[in-house]
């Protein structure tokens, strides 16, 4: 056979492994072989193995880097290190790779959304998971919340939302107070219709974020914006954070999160926090009851997957929150998408992964969805 047509055959036959992830080593050994045959021939011949050997080795690398970036392997999420790479790599160009993923009944703490809220207990919690979230603290956590609240300065002009007395909890639209990791002293206002479900206040060396999950009782979907300010001791507003949720559908649950960069704090918490929302009619088409979202917890991370099963595009937005018993000690923001708009393809799956800084047992997950608008 002569050397050309071999040096052809093997670049094909590398460039086609290179699809599966393993066709590096004869891509090498043709692009090494096209080397030595172009520096006595140059010649179209030559050059065709020696572009699809070139290939066959780029792709390789593109796809480790796609999975994981400047690092070295890690989590596989239950697949061998090449069912991983060709995993995320198919699966973000919209193509169906289930037939190789687990089967979900191997990860115990998956757990699919609805009414756009999902709730995941810990993998040795799981033979006890319920898809339900937790809203009241433990006895000892109430009368600790019940002390503070007895502490609160009864002159401050900023009214606790833990002082409120538990006969008025069903009242101006609070219906529970869920444990959180501070007392934070805060106040707000809210549009009628719209109940706080749960309220928490955590913080890290660099931000400090107000984390309010609510549900819409208004009968219609809603646009929600909300204005969170952070003051000190004296009132002043030392720092502000805006935020948009572009449709919510009716009776769902959703969040809402600030972050105050504590730069702008002096390093310090707020002595309190505001919060305005309002809402209005949304400017998108909800598409919550179109998209399915899974999350899977695998070891200090929270795996999230969107199905969009629709026939347009479709964004989805997703809070990830993490819980050490009843202490929210993480809150991360996912996007899962396919495309370069930040969306997800018709038909499509997509997965995005948050890791937890912080040890955790459980995680909730709040979503929503709307149509992606094509410019």
């Amino acid at each position: 056979m002569p050397i050309k047509l071999f040096a052809l055959i093997l670049s094909i036959l590398g460039l086609i492994a290179s699809l599966l992830f393993v066709g590096i080593v004869p891509s090498l050994v043709a692009f090494g072989l096209c080397i030595y045959l172009i520096m006595g021939e140059r010649s179209i011949s030559v050059v065709r193995p020696l572009a699809i050997s070139f290939a066959g080795i780029v792709l390789p690398i593109v796809m480790y880097l796609n999975t994981y970036g400047f690092s070295f392997p890690k989590g596989t999420e239950g697949l061998g290190f090449i069912s991983h790479i060709i995993v995320t790599n198919y699966s973000n160009l919209g193509i169906d790779m289930s037939f190789i993923e687990p089967a979900p009944a191997k990860e115990p703490a998956l757990a699919e959304g609805t009414g756009g809220a999902v709730a995941v207990e810990s993998p040795e919690n799981a033979a006890d998971a319920e898809d339900e979230i937790v809203y009241f603290s433990s006895e000892q956590e109430k009368a600790d919340k019940e002390a503070a609240r007895q502490e609160f300065d009864e002159d401050s002009i900023f009214e606790s939302l833990d002082s409120i007395d538990p006969d008025q909890k069903l009242k101006g639209g609070v219906v529970s107070i869920a444990p959180s990791d501070d007392d934070m002293p805060s106040y707000g206002g809210m549009p009628l219709g719209t109940l706080i479900v749960a309220h928490y206040f955590r913080e890290d060396d660099h931000n400090c974020n107000p984390v309010l999950v609510l549900k819409n009782e208004t009968g219609a979907a809603c646009r929600y914006e909300c204005a969170f300010t952070a003051r000190d001791a004296d009132g002043n507003e030392i720092a502000t954070s805006d935020k948009t949720v572009e449709v919510v559908s009716a009776g769902s649950l959703f969040v809402f999160e600030g972050r105050f960069d504590k730069r702008e704090l002096g390093g310090e918490n707020p002595d309190s926090y505001e919060f305005f929302i309002s809402k209005r009619d949304p400017y998108e088409k909800d598409m919550a009851d179109q998209v399915s979202v899974y999350t899977r917890v695998n070891g200090n991370s929270a795996i999230l997957t969107a199905e969009n099963k629709s026939d347009t595009r479709v964004k989805v937005d997703a809070y990830v929150l993490f819980f050490d018993g009843q202490e929210l000690v993480d809150c991360m923001w996912m996007i899962p998408q396919n495309v370069d708009e930040v969306c997800l393809e018709p038909g499509s799956m997509a997965s995005i992964r948050g890791d937890a800084y912080y040890r955790f047992d459980r995680v909730e997950t709040y979503y929503t969805a709307y149509e992606a608008v094509v410019y």
